[in-house]
């Protein structure tokens, strides 16, 4: 059964007066949602805004601190980080007092103490499951930054929390860009209602330069000190366990859209993969993967994080009656027989990320517990798992062989800065 999105009151308003005047209004528009009804919205009064927690204050955190702060309809409250200092930072440019900016690991657990009314979780991978899992505990919302969770049980972990807080009327929202996005929510929907006709293959990739050290130069955390925990948790996305490798981390978002087309588990993978560039740590920067799903459909996927020339990040999903072609950040279309436009997608990470936020607002003020966006992200992570398990045996790894073995991953870096 497909799953099925209902379109937001943020996505009308966009179908009206387009994207881009859309996101330029956006921030502005939201300053009007003043009214939050104090039984949704616990401990506050009926003209304030919905108290904020950040966990996890690293590059992505200061940065989606931002959005929430346009967005008009948050108040960052409380900050929380292995490291004080970049607590301490993004709680000075928001305006958060120093008292409720806290470190360590376990700083998470002192900012749930306070009640925030949600928080945004963007940690690294690996302690999504358990923060999430402790704010729906404590009652909080929870946004949380893909991926959910880097192994089996932290998958688990995510879809019974997600599912607690259906029935403890709380929200649970994933943050997938492309989820966002108009041109794909109508795209996949024609698929499903058979635009394409019968699906025979499929393509992914996730091919670009160095990711990370593009963004900000984590290597050079581990050049000096390549023992040092602290270090190796600077540079995280350089680490298998805390990342997930770049086929959980990175390459995510395309598997997830191609779950999404095709609205099925894959059956199993194998694959292969390597290091040709990165220095220090220990992921891959390179996979190439054959997934079957239901029917006998192969899907090719490849991801690599080197070199300069091409690069995408898209997914092809073939049927005997067409096309469904789309690209993060590039265009999204359908050819063949029933023919969709589509169109080009756009700045997707901040537009997307910034629909989202507002679309999280929207559920907790106006009491909208279903939680769609959990099931099919606990689909699209464990997909991704069984990519990455089949590419490091080098053989045939089914899904249900997966679920069974329910592998835990274990971080020494973990375990060295908690001794």
């Amino acid at each position: 059964m497909a799953v099925k999105y209902v379109d937001s009151a943020a996505d009308e308003i966009e179908q009206q007066i387009g994207r881009r005047k859309f996101m330029a209004g956006a921030g502005a528009a939201a300053m009007s949602f003043t009214i939050i009804r104090p039984a949704l919205v616990r401990g506050t009064e009926a003209s304030s805004k919905i108290r904020l927690g950040i966990i996890g204050c690293g590059m992505r955190g200061k940065w989606i601190a931002d959005i929430f702060a346009k967005h008009g309809g948050y108040k960052i409250v409380a900050a929380a980080d292995y490291f004080q200092e970049r607590a301490v930072e993004l709680g000075n440019k928001h305006g958060v007092a120093r008292t409720n900016c806290y470190a360590t690991l376990s700083g998470y657990k002192r900012l749930l103490d306070q009640k925030p009314d949600v928080v945004a979780i963007e940690s690294p991978p690996y302690f999504h499951p358990e923060q999430a899992a402790a704010a729906v505990d404590a009652g909080v919302h929870v946004i949380c930054a893909k991926p959910i969770a880097v192994d089996v049980p932290g998958c688990k972990t995510i879809a019974e929390a997600g599912q607690k807080a259906t029935s403890k009327k709380q929200c649970f929202f994933v943050d997938f860009q492309t989820r966002a996005n108009n041109f794909y929510r109508e795209a996949v929907k024609r698929v499903h209602y058979g635009d394409i006709g019968r699906i025979g293959f499929g393509e992914a990739c996730f091919n670009g330069g160095d990711v990370w050290n593009s963004w900000n130069p984590v290597e050079h955390f581990l050049e000096a000190n390549p023992n040092n925990p602290e270090a190796k948790l600077k540079a995280w996305g350089m680490d298998k366990v805390l990342s997930g490798d770049i086929l959980v981390e990175q390459c995510i978002h395309t598997i997830d859209v191609a779950t999404w087309i095709l609205d099925a588990d894959p059956v199993s993978s194998y694959g292969t993969g390597g290091r040709k560039y990165y220095k220090h740590g220990d992921i891959w920067d390179c996979f190439a993967i054959v997934y079957r799903f239901p029917g006998n459909v192969p899907v090719l996927v490849n991801a690599k994080q080197f070199g300069e020339g091409y690069g995408d990040v898209g997914c092809r999903i073939y049927g005997l009656k067409g096309t469904i072609d789309t690209h993060y950040g590039g265009n999204v279309s359908i050819r063949g027989s029933n023919p969709y436009k589509g169109g080009q997608t756009g700045n997707l990470y901040p537009e997307g990320t910034a629909v989202n936020i507002a679309e999280f607002y929207n559920n907790v003020t106006n009491a909208q517990f279903a939680n769609p966006t959990v099931a099919p992200s606990v689909r699209s992570n464990l997909a991704s798992i069984l990519g990455r398990i089949g590419s490091y045996k080098r053989r045939e790894v089914s899904w249900n062989e997966m679920i069974q073995e329910n592998e835990k991953l274990e971080s020494d870096v973990v375990k060295q800065l908690k001794a």
